[in-house]
């Protein structure tokens, strides 16, 4: 019931642009979330019916497991159930899909992390890898920002549930990173009023230094030291290499760079397309004194730039 709350009560915010693509968007993402919702209710039902117990925190049956990382999977837009995460950010307005991309990952995570013991860890492994190759990708060739961030989203959710169910806490870790990341990585589009790369290219003469922001921000979600980004992907490489999975560990790292070279693309967009000063022109936004821009450049520089070392000492 809490997860239906939550599907439909996103469902106005997004058809408030009255535009085809925006209904197009709720439907599909209605349909996709009912479907998952179903999914978890069968498992559910199917183990009740084999233990005669309720409760989804002690699935002992393989049948209803599987059901129930599946249906996750869909809710979170895992591949190979990603499909309609693309195509559903790119109809929502920059707000809505800040809220698609954050704020509505928290319940299919919390209720992932709460059964991650039970779970079907190779089906994970292999989504998880999928995610990653599929989510770098999917992004080299876009040039629409939403579409890039709905990739970069299945990108991050690889590496999230690939470490979920040998150590929680890493992928938690994961979770809150990739929050503040895109959170400051959507405000900031929306205070340049960027949808694509070529609106993003003119960036650097309206505020230059929510630019520079940016560019710090691309490197983190890239995980580049001595970002925050990278603190997690050194940890659940780690992890792994302590599974004795090294192999896949390898895989993870280099189709990690798949999605590095498009957030690379975009820091040259931003910084070496245009000549870096400020115009001349006295635009409309020149001659407003908002100060919106400040809010996303201090989440910016305190996420990417946090040092790693206290995080490593308070993981320890």
């Amino acid at each position: 019931m809490g997860l239906e709350i939550n599907t439909l009560a996103i469902i106005p915010l997004m058809t408030k642009m009255h535009h085809p693509r925006a209904a197009e968007s709720a439907t599909k993402y209605f349909l996709t979330q009912a479907t998952a919702s179903a999914l978890i209710l069968f498992s559910t039902t199917i183990n009740a019916w084999m233990t005669g117990e309720w409760t989804i925190m002690n699935m002992t049956n393989q049948i209803p497991t599987v059901i129930l990382t599946l249906a996750l999977a869909i809710k979170l837009g895992v591949a190979p159930f990603h499909l309609w995460l693309p195509d559903v950010l790119q109809g929502l307005n920059m707000l809505t899909g800040l809220i698609l991309s954050t704020w509505q990952k928290l319940a299919p995570m919390a209720l992932m992390m709460l059964t991650s013991h039970q779970l079907n860890t190779n089906l994970l492994i292999a989504m998880a890898l999928m995610s990653t190759i599929i989510g770098g990708w999917g992004g080299l060739n876009q040039t629409q920002m939403r579409k890039i961030m709905a990739y970069s989203s299945i990108a991050h959710l690889g590496w999230m549930i690939l470490v979920i169910s040998f150590a929680p806490n890493l992928a938690l870790l994961n979770l809150l990173i990739y929050l503040v990341l895109t959170s400051s990585m959507f405000l900031m589009l929306m205070t340049l009023n960027s949808t694509n790369t070529n609106k993003l290219s003119i960036s650097w003469l309206k505020t230059p230094t929510l630019a520079a922001s940016m560019m710090v921000t691309l490197m983190a979600l890239g995980g580049l030291p001595p970002t925050s980004g990278f603190l997690p992907k050194w940890l659940i490489l780690q992890e792994m290499t302590k599974q004795h999975l090294g192999a896949l560990s390898a895989l993870m790292a280099m189709s990690a760079l798949l999605s590095l070279f498009f957030y690379i693309r975009l820091s040259y967009t931003i910084s070496m397309t245009s000549p870096p000063n400020i115009s001349n022109s006295s635009l409309t936004w020149r001659k407003k004194k908002n100060l919106t821009y400040v809010i996303p450049i201090l989440i910016t520089m305190s996420a990417a730039m946090m040092p790693i070392t206290p995080t490593l000492l308070l993981l320890n």
